[in-house]
């Protein structure tokens, strides 16, 4: 039996320990080798740390982040336990490296904010859960860190979650509203106090530790029946083709399989199913040509199937010969997105050559691309305050701001916070083909 994926991230303020939070579950939960063991002791003696381990060594890999002491980069690490697979996004601190930190949060199911049991809440904290937040992250764990410097008192930790608490609830509603589920957890990630093991310090906490929450919490936070299907076309799978010329995450299926069709007539359209369910004779539509027809059949890998749901990799037949091409998106006609050239987005931008409006782009948004020109910047987002201020003329590298955009062909989209598959995009730059900034849907202009 395949067990299933969590990805979660580190957040939090500067040196609240979320690289050494790392380390302590990967090497309490047995998931080093021994010459990374020796590595990081030579590292960590080479800093001083004679006769102890520095466990965030094996997160900050980077020769600048060893030299520093600092996370620049998103380290990605990978282990499983008997229950669930992880894939850990260890995200910067520091403000300077926000589009790395949106980066390594962008996929994420569960995010881990850290937070000094010396320090209390800080600026930098508050930032990163308001990110996590605007990223659509549906589970938080709020880790009451460093709990060993404040002798393990449940009083400094009851204040700190209160605190918090107040935060979060604003971050569930306004301009954010979400069902964040919020947890509390006092560790200490230097010990391993509550990270895999019950601590014996902390007797007054009978909640679960951090592994164990993570192993039990709701990975497939929305059933696909609570949202609409999304099929994003990526491959046309015709006679003469390739059966598994797919491009990423696509299943061709069987060429022989289902109803009779013959590699001769065959013709499907492949993809991953970015949410919601599909039946075999569901009526669908095509968009943003508008053709409707219904399901014939739904190939895999392992044949044929009635039902699919996402995030399914499959190949769709379909009962009329429409024109589909990469790029279109097949839906049920009654819960259709959003189709339009223009739309308002949250864009984090990620080069130092500034955005700025009439600037054109190449805009990647699920299997599309389009041509994309600024309209126009709304506001930028003041990550210290997380107000909206008045619009600069431009958004500089880490910032987040509120941009109108026009497109060259019609997109077909939701909004972020309902969709974040469909509701998001990357820009790339034409000349250097780097990419250049992250969005996150709002909508179609009013």
């Amino acid at each position: 039996m395949t067990l299933d994926l969590l990805r979660f991230t580190t957040a939090g303020s500067v040196d609240d320990g979320k690289s050494t939070l790392i380390g302590r579950l990967l090497y309490d939960s047995k998931q080093v080798f021994e010459d990374q063991l020796a590595q990081v002791a030579q590292a960590s003696e080479r800093r001083g740390g004679e006769g102890t381990l520095d466990l965030a060594l094996l997160t900050d890999g980077l020769r600048a982040e060893r030299e520093q002491g600092i996370t620049i980069d998103v380290a990605y690490r990978y282990f499983a336990t008997a229950k669930r697979r992880f894939i850990i996004a260890d995200c910067p601190g520091h403000r300077q490296y926000t589009r790395n930190m949106v980066t390594g949060a962008s996929t994420a199911d569960v995010a881990v904010v850290l937070i000094d049991a010396r320090g209390g809440v800080l600026e930098q904290s508050k930032r990163h859960a308001f990110l996590s937040a605007l990223l659509g992250i549906p589970q938080m764990v709020v880790a009451i860190n460093k709990m060993d410097l404040v002798d393990y008192s449940q009083a400094r930790y009851e204040e700190l979650v209160e605190e918090f608490e107040l935060f979060a609830e604003k971050l569930r509603g306004g301009k954010n509203p979400r069902r964040t589920a919020t947890s509390y957890i006092p560790i200490s990630a230097l010990n391993g106090d509550n990270v895999v093991a019950r601590s014996q310090n902390m007797s007054w906490y009978d909640g679960p530790v951090l592994l164990d929450l993570l192993e039990q919490v709701e990975v497939a936070y929305d059933h696909p029946d609570e949202k609409p299907a999304r099929f994003p076309v990526q491959w046309v799978i015709r006679p003469g083709a390739s059966a598994t010329a797919v491009g990423n995450g696509g299943a061709a299926g069987g060429l022989a399989a289902g109803g009779g069709t013959t590699a001769e007539d065959y013709r499907g359209y492949s993809g991953q199913l970015a949410s919601g369910a599909l039946r075999l004779g569901d009526e669908v539509a095509v968009l943003p040509t508008g053709g409707r027809t219904r399901i014939a059949g739904i190939d895999t890998y392992d044949g044929e199937l009635e039902e699919a749901m996402a995030p399914m990799s499959l190949t769709l037949r379909l009962e009329d010969e429409l024109d589909v091409a990469r790029g279109e998106l097949i839906c049920h006609p009654e819960d259709a997105p959003v189709v339009a050239r223009e739309l308002r987005a949250d864009v984090c931008w990620m080069a130092e050559q500034p955005l700025r409006a009439g600037a054109r782009y190449v805009l990647k948004h699920t299997s599309r691309n389009a041509t994309a020109v600024v309209d126009a910047i709304e506001d930028v987002l003041d990550v210290h305050t997380l107000e909206r201020d008045p619009p600069t003329g431009e958004l500089a590298l880490n910032d987040i701001g509120r941009v109108r955009l026009r497109t060259s062909a019609p997109l077909v989209f939701d909004s972020y916070t309902s969709n974040r598959r469909t509701g998001s995009f990357i820009l790339i730059d034409e000349s250097s083909n780097g990419t250049v900034g992250a969005g996150m849907i709002v909508g179609a202009p009013a």
